[in-house]
């Protein structure tokens, strides 16, 4: 049984290697979603410029996914990663000196940059080098290290941002991350994937020739609503937490911490059970709609605050003081998590699946964070300025109610494709 555990792909150095890539990746991206938090509160934002925040990080993976895409099919994978370090070390230089919103969107720019290149270089690289009948796998595999990392993040980071403040905080990140620069160096393949031939067909091509594919058509529709809700709730929920409750850093990492826990846990298990069951569009949809019951739970915080009696916890001499409102969000982002870990694996591996239709792996990645980044520029902002002019709840609420629309439509849309393939699989020669 020691052969189907996460822990085990680890003998192989390339997974190893490509392990740390996503450990360095997540555990910068959620301790700088706790830094967020701590910027709003200090520097006193609206909603609208709090969901910049978020959009501006979206908008710079916008305008450069479908060319990373592109050139990672084409190019040597190896250098962008490398490169995508570097640029992750210079976003933890530029936060030490970040003095009002203005920096801290245009650093975020920045710090989208850097994160777009070491996913969509990472997942396309796994997606290449591992075995056909253990895709999921691998996928779920490497999901969960960024999840085990997230996690550190989320405790690690909120307390060092508690303790120790910014600078010493993005030092940790600095390390990390040039730890992991090493370690894909050293043992990564050179030009590992890049299978397509750039005088086969350009980039249009390629992509419209994906988007033929039902169920590709049917992920990226699902995709694109679906960011509009996930996409606040991962923004504006440490600020809720925040600016509402006055919950402090550290314990902001705890409730965050809730939902990582349970898909560092649970993604291995469900990328092999996707491996064997398959309709991996089932575990798609199951997982869209716990997360829409998770985003609705977020607006019971205000009502549990007051409610319940708060928790004194000592760590280290300091003694954090719990209340309602930390258990309520705790237990909705717990929730989250379980819908992630049921989700993830199985989207990626439709999305690997489809896009090695026609060797262009890395494209079909590409088109899964086109979809992500339109509804990621625009959620934050809507959703914020619901907020600024309604109710915080009710930002929740709408974010909730994209998650729905999604779902609904996966639903009708991925079941006609995969009766599609069905049938073109049966009508096949030799079948």
């Amino acid at each position: 049984m020691t052969r189907f555990t996460s822990v085990a792909l680890l003998r192989d150095r390339e997974f190893a290697a490509l392990a740390g890539t996503a450990f360095a990746r997540s555990q910068a991206y959620s301790t700088i979603l706790i830094a967020l938090a701590l910027y709003a509160d200090l520097f006193g934002t609206s909603g609208f410029v709090e969901g910049l925040f978020g959009a501006m990080f979206a908008v710079v993976q916008l305008l450069i996914v479908l060319p990373l895409g592109r050139n990672v099919d084409t190019g040597n994978a190896k250098r962008y990663l490398l490169v995508g370090f570097l640029i992750n070390v210079g976003v933890f230089v530029g936060f030490v000196f970040a003095s009002s919103p203005a920096h801290v969107i245009l650093i975020r720019m920045v710090q989208g940059l850097g994160a777009s290149v070491l996913w969509i270089t990472g997942a396309t690289i796994v997606g290449e080098i591992s075995p056909d009948d253990e895709q999921g796998r691998w996928l779920g595999s490497y999901n969960q290290f960024a999840s085990v990392s997230s996690l550190a993040g989320d405790l690690i980071g909120g307390y060092l941002l508690y303790a120790y403040g910014f600078t010493a905080t993005y030092a940790v990140l600095s390390a990390i991350t040039l730890g992991a620069f090493v370690l894909v160096f050293a043992f990564l393949r050179d030009n590992p994937g890049g299978r397509k031939d750039p005088e086969e067909a350009g980039g249009a091509e390629t992509f419209r020739s994906l988007l033929g594919l039902p169920m590709l058509r049917a992920l990226v529709g699902f995709r694109f609503f679906f960011s509009f809700g996930k996409m606040a709730v991962i923004l504006f929920l440490p600020i809720y937490a925040r600016t509402s409750f006055g919950i402090s850093a550290f314990a902001i990492g705890w409730i965050m911490a809730g939902g990582k826990l349970t898909k560092a846990l649970s993604q291995g298990f469900v990328g092999n059970l996707t491996d064997s069951y398959g309709r991996r569009h089932y575990f798609v949809a199951t997982g869209a709609i716990l997360y829409g019951l998770g985003t609705a739970a977020i607006p019971l915080a205000a009502y549990a605050e007051g409610r319940i009696d708060p928790v004194a916890v000592t760590f280290h001499g300091d003694t954090q003081l719990l209340g309602g409102a930390f258990f309520a969000l705790f237990a909705a982002y717990s929730l989250l998590g379980v819908a992630d870990s049921i989700r993830l694996p199985a989207s990626m591996s439709l999305f690997v699946d489809e896009g090695e239709e026609y060797d262009s792996v890395a494209s079909a990645m590409s088109l899964r964070s086109l979809a992500w980044k339109v509804g990621q520029v625009t959620g934050p902002v809507l959703v914020g300025t619901t907020m600024d002019f309604v109710s915080t709840e009710a930002g929740f609420y709408l974010a909730a109610g994209f998650i729905v629309v999604a779902t609904t439509g996966f639903v009708v849309t991925a079941r006609r494709a995969h009766a599609k393939r069905v049938v073109a699989e049966g009508a096949s020669p030799g079948d």
